[in-house]
């Protein structure tokens, strides 16, 4: 007889929780605050090396530079995690940001100000993200095929404002905002640190993050929950193309001019930037301060590399290198596969090894001797079943 009323759920039955307290409880459970583990550690060995290789590796010059270098990788790798965590990616982050350059030598050279300058240049390049949304969501375009056209089309652009001639910028306020030091720290750094840390916030405690995650983690349940799937969507992409205005304006301030051909090869490092620090190129894992962590890795590898007296074609292949062994680390489950091996590899408890002998019958315990369960007694001829008939 059941111990439950009929059309009665058990007591100890869970209570179901809706889908957004679903997608909530698994956004917490992929978060976590700051870097990993091992990206730190493989910060402090690429630290090491550095030293090693060279004597100036450590030096407060040295480091200035790796910081600055950094500082705009580092910006565009925020603004690509913001689109792969949502199982997007954007290849055009670094034409767009050579159309930044662009905008904002010619405005300044017809005489604009430099407040109208920088909010008519991160506009312009906001369009550009916009755009690359509504062809990702609306147009069910393929994010690489969408964002890989928008990367020529930017930078044709800023060759056809540009007339094929260098833009020289001059004005002092802008290379004072966007080239300049603050007390004995470049500009550029503050600038890249702030953009990380507003990004980490807004990841963290804002719906909006949580929202980005959840669609790159389950988008088929973000959207049963009800959540804006393809309003985020294009926020996303759109916000990637004003966070790559923004990096342009920091490569203008820091070269003093506005020209197409800056930020090639940007779309690699903001992605190598993304995955060496821990980002699922399958969404809904990373977080921003790892991304930026990321950048310093690869700005120090870059360094190191140059120290050593690597030609350019070498740096490419070894970047490459390193970028596919931070996808099989994070995106591939490598550090999974590596744990499980290790494991393998540890001597088993009390000394039990694969070459134990079998155990005896007596050994197996009773659920599983099929002779006792059919009642037949196999441990010696004076002991009788309880089947068996004639019993006294």
């Amino acid at each position: 007889m059941s111990v439950f009323t009929r059309g009665a759920p058990p007591a100890y039955a869970p209570k179901e929780r809706p889908d957004g307290a679903k997608v909530n409880g698994e956004v917490r459970r992929r978060f976590k605050i700051g870097p990993p583990g091992y990206l730190i550690g493989v910060f402090v060995l690429v630290a090491i090396i550095g030293s090693l290789v060279s004597p100036h590796f450590l030096t407060m010059r040295n480091l200035e530079n790796i910081a600055v270098a950094a500082s705009v990788v580092a910006v565009l790798g925020v603004a690509q995690f913001i689109v792969i965590v949502t199982r997007g990616i954007d290849l055009s982050v670094g034409s767009v940001a050579a159309l930044s350059t662009v905008i904002a030598a010619v405005m300044l050279q017809q005489g604009h100000g430099v407040f109208i300058t920088v909010i008519v240049t991160i506009a312009a390049c906001s369009l550009a993200g916009l755009i690359n949304g509504i062809l990702v969501v609306y147009a069910r375009i393929a994010p690489f095929v969408a964002t890989l056209a928008m990367m020529s089309i930017a930078r044709g652009v800023a060759f056809l404002v540009q007339v094929g001639t260098l833009i020289v910028i001059s004005d002092r306020t802008f290379l004072t905002i966007f080239g300049g030091n603050t007390g004995s720290i470049p500009n550029v750094v503050i600038i890249a640190l702030a953009v990380t840390l507003i990004a980490a916030f807004v990841m963290r405690f804002g719906s909006v993050g949580r929202r980005l995650y959840a669609l790159g983690g389950n988008p088929e349940a973000a959207r049963l929950s009800g959540l804006p799937v393809k309003r985020d969507q294009v926020m996303a992409y759109t916000t990637s193309g004003a966070l790559a205005g923004l990096a342009g304006l920091m490569l203008a301030g820091r070269l003093s001019q506005g020209s197409s051909l800056v930020g090639q090869g940007y779309e690699l490092d903001s992605i190598a930037a993304a995955v060496v620090g821990g980002t699922s190129l399958f969404g809904g894992t990373g977080d921003p301060i790892s991304t930026v962590l990321g950048a310093l890795i690869i700005g120090m590898i870059g360094n190191i590399m140059n120290l050593a007296g690597i030609q350019s074609e070498p740096q490419m292949v070894i970047l490459g290198i390193v970028i596919l062994l931070a996808v099989f680390l994070t995106s591939g489950g490598g550090i999974q596969r590596i744990r499980a091996a290790l494991s393998k590899l540890r001597p088993k408890r009390n000394g039990v090894s694969d070459s134990t002998p079998a155990s005896s019958p007596e050994d197996v315990p009773i659920s599983r001797r099929p002779d006792l369960e059919q009642g037949v007694d196999s441990s010696g001829p004076n002991r009788q079943s309880n089947n068996t008939e004639g019993n006294p």
